[in-house]
């Protein structure tokens, strides 16, 4: 946690040095350089992307190997293990992705319906941030049912990126990239622990989605999903998992998630503020994440808990509830990254972006504000009594 808060300030300041770079005099370079090809490979199969898409299909992959190997520790041995303990922040993540998105088609229409998969996502880097900035004397208990919620919102972006962001299907590129990765969980099953092993497999897969037509960094989730949960590094004696994350997680959090912002922030301010204010786009994008959000999770929580699907968040108000929800609506990186796949309009991404800035500043600094408030209240009506019990 500590990790995704302070990686969350480089993410923040490689946004602004887009931002700042692409409305500079020297606009041109920032374009030329994230717009120029490279090369790999040599001949017919060979890869010419420009760098913004080895940055987006090329390091984010890693990123997305990082997701999914948090995801499975969170369901092997984390907060989402045991069906009690994963219910409350799995029912909140979904209230946190359809109500957004149904915001987005009531404010987008039809027209432009392909962006509703926009304000679903969740940055778990800057919404532990913002915790974080409020203080430690928030309730664990909210800290785990925040990291859950964007874990599981996750999930739900990958799904959406996969089913509907990616092209048109190469049926026999997809059939290689089904079987590298049943060898996977063959090798898994059979307790292969060689980390040489599993990063050609996964290069491979990463290769067969992208020539099959669907988002190669599916290959860095569906990898890090496939990681043995029990095996153990020998080396280290940790498992396996473990030793990936901490390994890979400063260079995805420090290193390639401030590159994404680097390559994908630099958005016009000049004439894009102005076709943002009337885009149904941006709106949509807009309200989705600053309004839609807390409702879909505070209204989905509240459900479970009365319903008696699932328990509150131990010593949590309301007031942590709400502050939780305006922090999810930080759809800062997911929601850029998906707004690159889902419009072909530059200029209809660049409203977007635009949209997704305003929302998750708003919502960082209303979460902030909310979560503030009500740590000052939990303290005013403990002080009368240290026999106080917590509220649930």
């Amino acid at each position: 946690m500590k990790e995704e808060s302070s990686s969350g300030i480089l993410l923040v300041a490689a946004a602004l040095i887009a931002l700042v770079w692409a409305n500079s005099p020297w606009s041109d370079s920032y374009h030329d350089l994230w717009h120029s090809t490279v090369s790999l490979g040599s001949g017919e199969h060979a890869l010419r992307l420009s760098l913004q898409h080895w940055v987006n299909d090329g390091l984010m992959t890693v990123f997305f190997l990082v997701v999914g190997l948090e995801i499975n520790r969170e369901f092997t041995s984390g907060h989402l293990r045991g069906r009690r303990a994963a219910t409350l922040p799995i029912v909140a993540a979904l209230g946190g992705m359809v109500v957004p998105a149904v915001v987005y088609l009531a404010v987008a229409g039809s027209t432009d319906a392909r962006g509703w998969g926009i304000p679903m996502a969740t940055d778990i880097a800057l919404a532990l941030g913002v915790v974080a900035v409020v203080g430690r004397s928030l309730p664990t208990s909210l800290r785990a049912f925040l990291l859950g919620l964007a874990v599981v919102d996750d999930i739900g972006a990958i799904v959406v990126i996969a089913v509907v962001y990616s092209s048109g299907v190469e049926w026999t590129w997809l059939v290689v990239a089904g079987v590298v990765f049943g060898i996977t969980l063959v090798a898994r099953r059979g307790g292969l622990d060689l980390l040489p092993v599993y990063v050609a497999l996964g290069a491979v897969a990463w290769y067969a989605l992208h020539e099959a037509g669907i988002h190669p960094t599916i290959a860095g989730v569906a990898m890090g999903l496939a990681a043995p949960a029990g095996s153990r590094f020998t080396r280290h004696g940790t498992p396996l998992i473990e030793h990936l994350e901490h390994r890979l997680h400063p260079w995805s959090g420090f290193v390639i998630v401030p590159v994404f912002a680097l390559a994908n922030s630099g958005v016009d301010l000049g004439s894009g503020v102005g076709d943002a204010l009337s885009s149904p786009v941006a709106w949509g994008v807009l309200l989705g994440l600053l309004v839609g959000k807390p409702i879909g999770v505070v209204a989905l929580t509240r459900i479970a808990v009365t319903a008696g699907w699932a328990d509150a968040p131990e010593a949590t108000t309301p007031r942590h509830l709400l502050g939780a929800g305006h922090a999810a609506g930080i759809g800062f990186t997911v929601a850029l990254f998906i707004a690159e796949l889902a419009f072909d309009d530059p200029a209809v991404v660049g409203e977007a972006k635009i949209a997704i800035l305003a929302a998750s500043v708003l919502s960082g600094a209303i979460a902030a504000v909310v979560l503030r408030g009500s740590r000052r209240a939990g303290q005013s009506a403990s002080s009368p009594s240290t026999d106080a019990s917590p509220s649930r």
